[in-house]
């Protein structure tokens, strides 16, 4: 059993902003706080995108507090481009990360502490700083038939390229990024591609000012004080109309089709009897927060989701997600690791016994 003041589970942007403020507010690595990780390697989720998503393609990347990411071969993977660039801050902040480590439950312990469980053994915590993404916890639809597919069914988690679809027959659903994305790269090489999303998709034209960002985030921020399961940031400011997105809109890449009703053998097909053949479903459908390891603690609202005063669990002020909801983004992960952590030595300072 390792006593600390705060754990921070995660060390992609969240954990390790969370991290940074944490070291400047005077906590000590490994005596104070500790930094558990369960990825192989420096880089957060991002060490597991596909190579074809170079640094360049990258949607708003910001760099860490502190540490300014120049100099980036804009070719370059960006898993290779970003994992370096956690590595190399994680080692000049000595943020002192222990990976891999898999968190499996944290549990009420006696004294108003907390029992992080974990692969590598226990650590008892005042705080927990919860900075786990999504990237673990894929989200796959249900539809009728799809145990039926004869093709491959895979989910963006597991796209390694554009390669593995040469002379297939593609269709493609969700209506995010990642499903724009996908449809470009793979478009040259498959014989054919579908795209299918339940909502018809929204471009967005012009510049996204402060302003605007504001209002989006707000608009995530409401579900979560309500206790609702959060909605992406991008899911309310719409996707960007750059370049690639006209050029795959004028030449009918991205020529969008409602939501099929079943799976077939097959393919996949509509209601009023419209088919489509397919030797591959990708599923572009987006992550769920991973939050499986905090069920002991009982913090759902009956909405499915964590009721939400900034950072803070309404439930237990002890509790801080980060990278949650209104902070699920590069910069709105770096603000809120910031505000974690003054919200926490708040808390520790009223819980520390006065002296005589």
């Amino acid at each position: 059993m390792r006593e600390v003041e705060v754990v921070v589970v995660g060390a992609g942007q969240a954990g390790l902003s969370s991290a940074y403020h944490l070291r400047r507010a005077g906590f000590e690595p490994d005596r104070d706080f500790a930094v558990l990780d369960h990825s192989p390697a420096p880089g957060g989720a991002w060490q597991f995108r596909w190579p074809s998503l170079t640094y360049g393609k990258v949607h708003g990347m910001h760099a860490l507090p502190g540490m300014e990411l120049t100099g980036a071969d804009p070719a370059r993977p960006s898993a290779e481009v970003i994992g370096a660039y956690f590595d190399r801050y994680e080692h000049a902040f000595g943020l002192r990360v222990r990976r891999p480590v898999e968190v499996r439950a944290v549990r009420e312990s006696d004294g108003g502490r907390l029992l992080v469980e974990t692969s590598a053994g226990t650590w008892s915590t005042r705080a927990l700083i919860n900075a786990t993404g999504t990237w673990d916890h894929p989200f796959w639809p249900r539809y009728p038939g799809q145990e039926t597919f004869r093709g491959r069914q895979l989910h963006t988690a597991q796209y390694a390229g554009p390669e593995e679809f040469a002379g297939r027959r593609a269709v493609v659903v969700g209506g995010g990024a990642s499903g724009t994305q996908h449809l470009l790269e793979l478009a040259p090489y498959a014989a054919a591609t579908t795209w299918v999303t339940r909502r018809p998709p929204v471009f967005r034209d012009g510049p996204f000012d402060e302003e605007a960002g504001r209002a989006a985030v707000a608009l995530v921020e409401e579900r979560v004080r309500e206790g609702l399961p959060p909605r992406s940031v991008v899911s309310v400011t719409g996707l960007p109309l750059n370049d690639a997105i006209r050029r795959g809109l004028a030449d009918g890449v991205l020529d969008r089709r409602p939501m099929f009703d079943r799976i077939t053998p097959d393919g996949v097909e509509w209601r009023d009897g419209g088919r489509v053949d397919a030797d591959v479903i990708l599923w572009a459908t987006g992550f769920r927060a991973a939050l499986g390891h905090l069920a002991p603690l009982r913090l759902r609202e009956p909405g499915g989701g964590i009721r939400m005063e900034g950072t803070r669990a309404v439930a237990d002020p002890r509790i801080h997600l980060v990278g949650y909801g209104p902070s699920a983004s590069t910069i709105g992960a770096n603000r809120a690791g910031r505000a974690a952590v003054r919200d926490i030595g708040r808390l520790l300072a009223e819980e520390r016994p006065v002296a005589a």
